[in-house]
């Protein structure tokens, strides 16, 4: 009777102890795999990775991290430099500009909202780029000439000149920005995306799925879809990066957000007058959109690779 009664009393402790320790084998294993796949990343692919982390949660948290209102105005403390020059305000790690607003606030909620057009933008470009070029490359004949034939006029009319035309009669509304910046590159979309099924879809393994009976639907989804998603995600990221740009060229000849919101590209535009005396006023949007940029096309390559699939196979 002791033995059962101490085989029970075991037992009854490892059911105990199942439920604590199971939690705890889970973390680990799954640390185990993020460190595996950790130790396989190139170097520079890890470096961009957490950069981009790092700069995404600067801009969501932006609010909390600013140290100063944005757009408050401090004139007598003005075309301060960044802390370690002489004359520098150690209360205002980037300096001020020429109203004696915090720089580093600013580039923080300028990077906030400069992320969002870029990303919106892009966004909008790709669903409508790439539902163009893959119903004309799919179809084909008319259809496929109609719609080409609107890429081409749409290819031939300066960018700058459109912008211009809907911002005079929509406004400068971030709404507006966004459709301006997504009708910037849907183009490309549409002739890369139809480029690429034309190209696939005469294929052997097209024609045995289109002979065993597959529908369109299903040649689409399954075989055609997984092998445009490497050009396209390419191009995604390099039209974030060109958007983040281009938002910061319209910004800087006054298209774009208009004061006293800030977004890199009008940071740069309106310190550009003071880049002889305080050049630390262009120069930190600047830097944080040459960042942001390169990051981006980086991470783009890497993404091209992963999602290749001639490229898994090897």
């Amino acid at each position: 009777m002791a033995d059962l009664g101490l085989r029970g009393a075991i037992e009854s402790s490892h059911r105990n102890a199942e439920p604590t320790a199971a939690p705890s084998l889970r973390l680990a294993a799954i640390g185990a795999r993020i460190a595996t796949a950790a130790t396989r990343l190139d170097p520079v692919v890890a470096i961009c990775a957490a950069l981009a982390l790092g700069l995404i949660l600067a801009a969501l948290f932006a609010p909390s991290i600013a140290p100063f209102d944005p757009d408050a105005q401090r004139l007598l403390a003005r075309l301060k430099p960044p802390v370690g020059f002489p004359g520098a305000d150690t209360k205002h790690l980037f300096g001020t500009d020429q109203l004696g607003r915090d720089i580093l606030s600013r580039c923080l909620y300028g990077l906030r909202l400069s992320l969002f057009l870029a990303l919106f933008g892009a966004v909008v470009g790709l669903l409508l780029g790439a539902g163009v070029g893959f119903i004309a490359g799919l179809v084909g004949g008319s259809v496929d000439s109609l719609l080409m034939s609107i890429v081409d006029v749409k290819l031939s009319l300066p960018f700058t000149l459109v912008a211009l035309f809907v911002i005079a009669f929509a406004g400068t509304d971030i709404g507006v920005l966004v459709v301006v910046l997504g009708l910037a590159y849907w183009a490309h979309f549409a002739r890369l995306v139809r480029a690429q099924v034309v190209a696939l879809r005469e294929l052997p393994y097209i024609e045995a799925a289109r002979a065993a009976g597959a529908t369109d639907f299903r040649i689409a989804v399954r075989h055609l879809l997984p092998n445009i998603v490497s050009p396209v995600v390419v191009m995604f990221t390099l039209n974030i990066s060109n958007l983040i740009l281009l938002e910061s060229a319209l910004s800087f000849i006054g298209l774009g957000v208009q004061p006293p919101t800030a977004t890199l590209g009008s940071m740069v535009g309106q310190g550009r007058d003071y880049m002889a005396s305080a050049p630390w006023v262009v120069a930190m949007p600047a830097i944080l959109i040459v960042l942001v940029a390169l990051v981006v096309m980086l991470l783009g390559d890497a993404l091209r690779d992963r999602f290749d699939v001639k490229l898994r196979e090897r």
